[in-house]
């Protein structure tokens, strides 16, 4: 049989475990996957497409992966370099409204005092690369070594980028200026 013939005269492939334990891998961690791209876009839609592009790439690394490679890891790099990359461009599809469109009232009435909505506003406020490093450093539990590594950067530019975020974070005027007052004042 010669590759030219067609595919419904090929015997059919003899193993498709490894499809069945891609569905498993993505069925258990895609929650997970989905945060940590909320994390590193600042917006849970776009966390969400970063995340399925990762896992598009990581279906296509399967093979390679399974059994003892480290799939989630091989997918966490690849949302994060393709975040990087995001981040850097100059256009990035959405253009923000003047004007907000009408909402509908009502909604949760305790989402001013929301701790995490607060830190993820704060998180989208930030520059792409200054976000990404503080996910890699505080959320992954990364040091600034391995952020460099991972990031193709020296470690001098993780270090500026974290600092000037944790600054960001910290001003008086800051999306987090009520959070942390109230923590000072019953901390």
């Amino acid at each position: 049989m010669n590759d030219r013939e067609p595919m419904k005269d090929r015997e059919p492939v003899k193993d498709r475990e490894p499809v069945n334990e891609f569905g498993d891998f993505v069925t258990a961690r895609y929650p997970a996957l989905v945060r940590y791209g909320t994390l590193l876009t600042g917006d849970r839609g776009n966390g969400e497409d970063l995340t399925q592009e990762a896992l598009v790439k990581t279906y296509r690394a399967w093979r390679r992966l399974h059994p003892h490679g480290d799939p989630e890891a091989y997918t966490r790099q690849v949302m994060v370099r393709a975040a990087w990359r995001a981040g850097r461009r100059l256009w990035r599809r959405e253009v923000p409204a003047a004007v907000l469109p009408d909402r509908a009232a009502g909604g949760d009435a305790y989402a001013h005092s929301d701790t995490a909505e607060l830190v993820l506003a704060a998180l989208r406020a930030l520059p792409a690369g200054q976000r990404i490093v503080l996910v890699l450093r505080y959320w992954a539990g990364l040091s600034e070594q391995e952020i460099a590594a991972q990031l193709s950067c020296s470690t001098g530019t993780v270090k500026s980028r974290a600092s000037r975020a944790i600054a960001s974070l910290r001003r008086s005027d800051g999306p987090l200026a009520d959070l942390l007052e109230d923590h000072m004042l019953t901390g």
